[in-house]
């Protein structure tokens, strides 16, 4: 349930952002049963600096709603968890690759980014590049292949200003506006 909650509040938020608010959020709600119970106004002002507080919040309470109707707990398929308010194919992949240890390809920002870069996945469609991948890659190897992906884009393949000059992959990189090695 953290996770799923987590991923919700991860739109268009920092990571640091979402750990800051989880840290207490995660304390006061346990349960699918705690957030679906959730006052709305008040739940809103408790995830407001995540930034579309109000979008989140009803995500997040109706997916709650929604999962004490089914029982309580998180599904364990991409098809039910898409079925909840809120819940897309990247939250859903992410729960499935690390909350459940599935293998799947959660297409962020970064993901997106890094795989078109290196010439892996070529669309503007997230679920596309998510096909793409899916062809591309081992699925022994989907969760793992985005965790590296996602921390290449945070770290050195940024979205404004990669740092070519520095990547440990810059050779097999074919992106033509790579910055030239100093």
């Amino acid at each position: 349930m953290e996770l799923l909650v987590a991923t919700i509040l991860a739109a268009q938020c920092t990571d640091e952002r979402v750990n800051q608010v989880t840290a207490s959020l995660f304390k006061k709600y346990r349960t699918a049963e705690d957030y679906a119970e959730a006052n709305a106004a008040a739940f809103e002002e408790e995830i407001r600096s995540t930034g579309f507080y109000r979008a989140k919040a009803r995500s997040i309470i109706g997916a709650a709603r929604r999962l004490v109707e089914m029982g309580g707990t998180v599904p364990q398929t991409l098809e039910e968890l898409v079925q909840l308010p809120g819940v897309g194919r990247k939250t859903a992949n992410v729960v499935l690759g690390n909350a459940y240890g599935e293998q799947a390809i959660a297409v962020d920002t970064h993901v997106f980014r890094v795989s078109q870069r290196l010439g892996l996945a070529k669309s503007m469609s997230p679920d596309e590049v998510e096909a793409q991948l899916r062809e591309m890659l081992p699925k022994s190897q989907w969760t793992r292949s985005c965790h590296l992906f996602q921390a290449h884009g945070r770290t050195t393949c940024d979205a404004r200003r990669p740092d070519c000059p520095r990547c440990p992959i810059r050779a097999l990189c074919p992106w033509p506006g790579k910055a030239p090695a100093s």
